[in-house]
C-alpha cells in the first residue's frame, strides 16, 4: 500500500484536472494542437494486482492504448535531444509533439512498460530517486515513510541497459526529496522540496541560506550517485508531487537540468521556458476517451475561468483559539462544513484583525514585520487542500491596509485623506500605508513574500482595502507622482476639472493594480502557478462614475485579474430591491466579453448594518437565482464555523444546481 501522505499530494496536485473533467464533445483546432506540446506523465505500469500506488497504477493493455490512440490521431513521441534542440532554434518539432515521462523508477517499468517502448521505438523519460536505488539487493527501501523490498526498483544494471538504447532518458526526480518533512508546529508532513522546514526545538524554520544549500546537496548527490553507476547526469529535473518554485528551477539548471517539470495546469510549446513545463497526470483507469479531453483542455487553455467555482470565504478569526486543543476542534469543524457544502474554492484569511477596524495588525504566518498571532494560515491550508476537495485555495491578504507597529517608522507613511465638509465617499474607514511611499511598498512586499515562502496556495485574494476615494491620497509621495504626470498639486484643482479628474483616477486605478500585479510576481517566485482575485465594490459595477470614488474599474480589473469578486452585498449598499440589485450587475457584467466567466458574486452571510445574520433560505434562493440568469462563480462571506451559518445543507443543495463541469 502507497503511504497515505504519497496519496494525498498526487490527489492535491491533480484535483484541479481531474474533478473537473468534461462530458461533452470537443471541436478539434488543428493549427491550436499543432503548435502545443503535450507531456504526458505516468507513474506505475504494472499488471500487479498489488501495485505500489494503485490509484495511479495503469496496466500495460492500457498503456498500449494510450499509445496506440496518440498515434491514430497523429501525435509524434519526440526526445529530449529534440526538445532542447527545439527550443534553441535548431529543430523543428513535429505536428502534435508528445514527450512521455514515467515517475519513480519501479522494476515493474522494465517488465511491462519497457517492451512496449522498444517495440514502439518510443523516447521515454524515466524519472528515479536516488535514495530508492541506493540500497543494496537485500536490502529495505524507505519508500514515502514505507519499508519495500529493494527489488520492487529498478536495478542498476536495467537503467543502463535502458539508457544504452537510447530510448529511455534517466531524469533526476531527486535523492531524497520525494517525502514529507515537518512544516509547522502542529506536526505537518509537507513535500520537501518545496517547505520550509520547522524545527520543534527552536520554534524556527529554515532560513533562505539553508534552504538553498539542502536542495542544493540533494540534487547533486543524486547526479553524483547516478553517474557513479554510469548513468548519464541528468538534463531534466522532474519535481516530486509537482512541487517546486523558481529557487529550486535556479538550482536545478545550474546543476545542468534545464528542463524541469511539474504538474501544473497550462499548454507547453517548444518556446515555453524548459523550467516550467506542465504535464497531464495519469491516474489509474484514465481512458484513452478521458486522455483525449486532458490535452484538449490544456491546448485550448481551458482553465480555472471554465471551472464553475463554489466558493467558501474563511475567516480564520473564526478557527483562532489560545488554547490549541479548541483551535483544532474549530478546524475540525471547519473542514466538515467544507467537505459537507461540496465548495471547490476558498479564499483563506492569512491576516488577523481582532479589533475589527479592516486594517491587519497581526497575521497568521511567520514574518518580518508583524505579531504573529499563530502559526495557523499553513495548517489550516495544508489540511484543506489533503483533507477535502477543495482544488484552490487563494490566501486573502489586504494590499494596503496594514498597521504596522509603532516602532516602525514605515508606520507613518499612511494614505492621507484631504479634509473637506463632505462625508460621501470620503473615508474610506481603513488605515492603510501608501502605495506612493517606496519604504512602504517594500513592507508589504516582504509581507507576500514571508506568506508565499511559508505555506502552499494556489491564489491571491487582494482585500477590498485596493481602493482610494476621490479625497485620498494626499500624502507628500502621492503629491509629487501626480505633479509628475502634469496633475495639479491640489486635490480640489483635480476634482474641478473633469479631464483632470478622470486623467487622476485612471492614473491611480492603474497604479493600485500594477502594484498588486507586482506583488503577485513576487509570490510566484515561490508559488509558481498562483492565480490572482480582487474584491471590487458593487457600486464600481453599477455606476461608471463610482470609478472616481474607488480607483476601480470593473473593465480593468476584468483585464488584469484572474477574477473579480464583486461585493454582491445589497444589504451592505442599502440597495433598495435586493433582486434588481443583483440582475443589475449581472447585466453589467455581460457586457464584457468574458464578464461572467471572470467574474465571482461574492453574498453577504451576515447583514452588518443590523448585525443580523442572512437567513439561509434566502442566501440559497438567490444562488439559485444568479445560476438561473448565467452567473458561474459564487462565493459568500463570512463561514460562521462557530455558529453553523450558513447551513451546510441548505448552501449544498443550491451549490448542487450548477455543475462542476468545464464550460468550453
Amino acid at each position: 500500500m502507497k503511504t497515505r501522505f504519497f496519496s494525498n499530494l498526487l490527489v492535491a496536485s491533480v484535483t484541479a484536472t481531474f474533478l473537473y473533467a468534461p462530458s461533452f464533445a470537443w471541436s478539434k483546432d488543428e493549427s491550436s494542437i499543432n503548435k502545443t506540446l503535450t507531456i504526458i506523465g505516468y507513474h506505475e505500469i504494472t499488471n500487479n494486482k498489488n501495485a505500489l500506488i494503485p490509484e495511479y497504477a495503469v496496466s500495460a493493455t492500457l498503456f498500449q492504448q494510450h499509445i496506440d490512440w496518440l498515434k491514430k490521431e497523429g501525435y509524434h513521441f519526440i526526445s529530449v535531444d529534440q526538445l532542447l534542440k527545439a527550443n534553441q532554434g535548431k529543430y523543428v518539432l513535429p505536428n502534435k509533439p508528445v514527450l512521455l515521462t514515467v515517475d519513480d523508477g519501479y522494476a515493474s517499468f522494465y517488465q511491462y512498460a519497457y517492451p512496449i517502448i522498444k517495440v514502439n521505438k518510443i523516447p521515454v523519460v524515466l524519472a528515479v530517486v536516488g535514495s530508492w536505488l541506493e540500497p543494496k539487493e537485500n536490502q529495505k527501501v524507505n519508500f514515502s515513510d514505507e519499508l519495500i523490498p529493494r527489488n520492487d526498483m529498478l536495478s542498476w544494471s536495467q537503467l543502463k541497459e535502458m539508457q544504452s538504447s537510447g530510448l529511455v532518458e534517466i531524469a533526476s526526480h531527486s535523492y531524497d526529496l520525494h517525502r514529507g518533512i515537518l512544516g509547522n508546529p502542529q506536526g505537518n508532513s509537507e513535500p520537501a522540496a518545496v517547505t520550509r522546514l520547522y524545527d520543534p526545538k527552536t520554534s524556527t524554520y529554515e532560513d533562505d541560506a539553508h534552504y538553498q544549500q539542502r536542495i542544493t546537496a540533494d540534487l547533486t548527490q543524486n547526479n553524483q550517485l547516478l553517474l557513479a553507476h554510469g548513468i548519464r547526469s541528468p538534463r531534466v529535473m522532474v519535481w516530486p508531487y509537482g512541487r517546486y518554485n523558481m529557487q529550486t528551477v535556479n538550482i536545478a539548471k545550474q546543476l545542468g537540468m534545464s528542463i524541469a517539470i511539474s504538474l501544473d495546469d497550462g499548454a507547453d510549446t517548444a518556446k515555453s521556458s524548459l523550467g516550467q513545463l506542465n504535464r497531464i497526470l495519469i491516474e489509474g483507469n484514465m481512458t484513452t476517451q478521458d486522455l483525449a479531453q486532458e490535452i484538449e483542455i490544456r491546448q485550448k487553455n481551458l482553465g480555472d475561468n471554465n471551472r464553475p467555482q463554489k466558493i467558501m470565504h474563511i475567516d480564520l478569526d473564526y478557527i483562532y483559539d489560545p488554547d490549541p486543543v479548541q483551535q483544532e476542534r474549530n478546524l475540525s469543524h471547519l473542514l466538515d462544513r467544507i467537505e459537507g457544502m461540496k465548495v471547490n474554492t476558498v479564499y483563506l484569511q492569512a491576516f488577523s484583525d481582532p479589533d475589527a477596524n479592516g486594517s491587519a495588525d497581526m497575521v497568521y504566518f511567520p514574518n518580518r514585520y508583524l505579531p504573529m498571532r499563530a502559526d495557523l494560515f499553513n495548517r489550516v491550508a495544508w489540511q484543506i487542500q489533503t483533507r477535502t476537495q477543495v482544488s484552490r485555495i487563494y490566501a486573502w491578504m489586504p494590499l494596503l491596509a496594514w498597521e504596522l507597529p509603532k516602532t516602525n517608522v514605515v508606520s507613518n507613511d499612511v494614505v492621507v485623506t484631504q479634509q473637506s465638509n463632505k462625508t460621501e465617499h470620503l473615508n474610506m474607514g481603513y488605515h492603510r500605508l501608501s502605495p506612493f511611499s517606496p519604504d512602504a511598498r517594500k513592507t508589504i512586499a516582504g509581507l507576500y513574500t514571508d506568506l508565499a515562502k511559508s505555506a502552499s496556495f494556489n491564489g491571491v485574494l487582494f482585500h477590498d482595502d485596493t481602493t482610494l476615494s476621490d479625497y485620498e491620497d494626499a500624502s507628500p509621495e502621492a503629491m509629487q507622482a501626480y505633479v509628475a504626470i502634469g496633475l495639479p498639486n491640489d486635490l480640489a484643482e483635480i476634482r474641478k476639472n473633469d479631464a483632470d479628474l478622470q486623467k487622476w483616477t485612471a492614473f491611480k486605478t492603474q497604479y493600485i493594480d500594477d502594484f498588486a500585479m507586482e506583488l503577485a510576481s513576487d509570490v510566484r517566485q515561490y508559488q509558481p502557478f498562483l492565480l490572482t482575485a480582487r474584491n471590487l465594490y458593487a457600486q464600481v459595477a453599477l455606476k461608471a462614475y463610482a470609478e472616481n470614488w474607488y480607483s476601480q474599474s470593473l473593465e480593468q480589473s476584468l483585464n488584469r485579474y484572474d477574477f473579480t469578486a464583486i461585493m454582491a452585498m445589497p444589504y451592505m449598499e442599502q440597495a433598495p430591491n435586493n433582486d434588481q440589485f443583483y440582475t443589475d450587475i449581472v447585466n453589467r457584467v455581460k457586457k464584457f466579453p468574458k464578464g461572467i466567466k471572470k467574474t465571482v458574486f461574492e453574498l453577504q452571510a451576515v447583514d452588518w448594518r443590523k448585525n443580523q445574520k442572512i437567513p439561509s433560505e434566502e442566501m440559497a434562493k438567490t444562488i439559485q437565482s444568479l445560476y438561473e440568469q448565467g452567473v458561474m462563480h459564487v462565493a459568500y462571506y463570512p463561514d460562521d464555523q462557530i455558529q453553523d451559518h450558513p447551513n451546510v445543507k441548505i448552501l449544498r443543495q443550491a451549490f448542487d444546481l450548477k455543475s462542476s463541469k468545464l464550460v468550453p
